[in-house]
């Protein structure tokens, strides 16, 4: 009965969780949850390959050997979390900087800065003191989750595999067990370098459609 299996590492799983820190829910895919952060954000599906790091690693490493269906709680330290805060992410940044992107820091505020998220922690005279650091490092997190499934489902697979290598899920086919990705012709060189992990993942190569990508915005413009 798939109530009583143990999962193992490579199984593909669906997740059901809320993240805590301090008590506070800061993620999760549980409506009422998700609630207590967004009142207007929809929960996603949660899908990981066991041992590949797609949660954190204390999350991951926990996951194996759990049982379907089955409520867990675990409390994860910061060194398998998000880390420790370090004194060397606290940075000082000129205000004229701010300024020059037309932004008006306040001590709390946060924002992207080098493709960083950064906090600003204090503001005097013309600097800006900023902390560069997860807003997460240095803290003790709890989940408490449930493994909902193992995910057999072959489209389910092949986006979780891209999700994994790719950061980001293009569009999927699958017909006759043949697993076929299509999208913009730079991605098929992408693809062709993700073959080895496609294949230990889903026990064969996926194939690639060239899709041409539709050209919206001269279409608005003209």
């Amino acid at each position: 009965m798939e109530k009583s299996l143990a999962i193992k590492k490579g199984d593909f799983v669906e997740l059901k969780f809320t993240g805590l820190v301090d008590g506070k829910v800061f993620d999760s895919n549980i409506p009422a949850d998700l609630k207590q952060i967004n009142e207007k954000a929809e929960p996603e599906k949660t899908i990981v390959i066991i041992g590949q790091k797609m949660v954190v690693k204390g999350f991951d490493d926990f996951l194996e050997g759990k049982e379907i269906n089955k409520q867990y709680e675990v409390t994860i330290s910061p060194k398998d979390a998000f880390g420790s805060r370090r004194t060397d992410l606290v940075r000082i940044i000129p205000l004229k900087v701010f300024h020059e992107q037309k932004l008006d820091p306040r001590p709390g505020m946060t924002f992207v800065f080098d493709n960083q998220l950064a906090k600003v922690i204090t503001i005097s005279g013309g600097r800006v003191i900023t902390d560069f650091n997860n807003l997460l490092s240095g803290k003790d997190i709890t989940y408490k989750f449930n493994v909902s499934r193992v995910v057999n489902d072959l489209k389910e697979r092949a986006e979780t595999v891209c999700k994994l290598v790719f950061r980001y899920i293009p569009e999927i086919s699958v017909a006759n067990e043949n697993v076929t990705i299509k999208g913009p012709k730079i991605l098929e060189s992408f693809i062709k370098q993700a073959q080895p992990q496609f294949k230990e993942f889903l026990g064969k190569e996926v194939l690639f459609e060239e899709v041409e990508m539709k050209k919206v915005e001269s279409e608005q413009q003209a």
